[in-house]
């Protein structure tokens, strides 16, 4: 991997997440080619290929940078695009403190609480009553999923927060990374999540303004 140039990844998002996780301390962009259903972080579609792939292999179109998070538990760094979720694996509400910095700012009685970048805003976070961040934006989203007690809404933290989440007892809690990587959480532990160095890297060949449009197209209904 070391001489390599690009990665094309094909597959649906959770693909590409992969993709993104192993590439990006690397600093090798990925061209994500959608089999999948939704495809958001995707650049070609399976028609495109044939036409556009060449392109792509000859040097043109640009790289689109985005932010990654580092979430560490028990001196574990784990690497996330779209998100870092402390979450019960059954179907029960769990207690979650969140600290920003020194300061204890609630404990969510939720489902869980998810903690996720520009990327993942559009993913867990956004069906969990999130809002939108453009691709570029540095910020970090926490949002509880079906908060009973604690804060309701998201929070939109600045880049160099250092965001801590513990729950309070062994219950069943994991730490899940993207959707695909879990770790138990226990009582004791707390997570720390910040983010990273690494930079998540994309090769695009639609214009730089394409995010919108792809919003829309995906989200908000037929295009007209």
């Amino acid at each position: 991997m070391p001489e390599t140039d690009l990665v094309v990844g094909i597959g649906g998002d959770g693909t590409i997440l992969h993709c993104a996780r192993v590439t990006a301390p690397r600093g090798i962009p990925v061209l994500g080619v959608k089999l999948g259903q939704l495809g958001f972080i995707t650049e070609l579609n399976e028609s495109d290929v044939e036409s556009l792939l060449p392109r792509a292999l000859a040097g043109e179109g640009w790289v689109e940078e985005r932010t990654m998070l580092e979430a560490t538990l028990d001196g574990e760094v784990l690497l996330a695009l779209n998100d870092a979720v402390v979450r019960c694996t059954a179907v029960r509400l769990i207690d979650v403190t969140l600290e920003v910095g020194d300061q204890r700012v609630t404990t969510y009685r939720a489902d869980g609480v998810i903690v996720a970048t520009a990327t993942g805003s559009t993913a867990y976070s956004l069906a969990a009553g999130g809002p939108v961040l453009v691709p570029e934006s540095t910020d970090i989203v926490v949002q509880p999923v079906s908060s009973h007690i604690g804060l309701r809404h998201a929070l939109v933290l600045p880049r160099e927060s250092v965001i801590g989440l513990s729950v309070s007892r062994n219950d069943g809690v994991v730490l899940s990374i993207d959707g695909q990587v879990d770790r138990e959480l226990r009582g004791s532990e707390r997570v720390t999540v910040t983010t990273s160095a690494h930079r998540a890297r994309f090769l695009r060949l639609r214009p730089r303004t394409y995010f919108l449009g792809s919003l829309h197209e995906k989200l908000g209904g037929t295009r007209t």
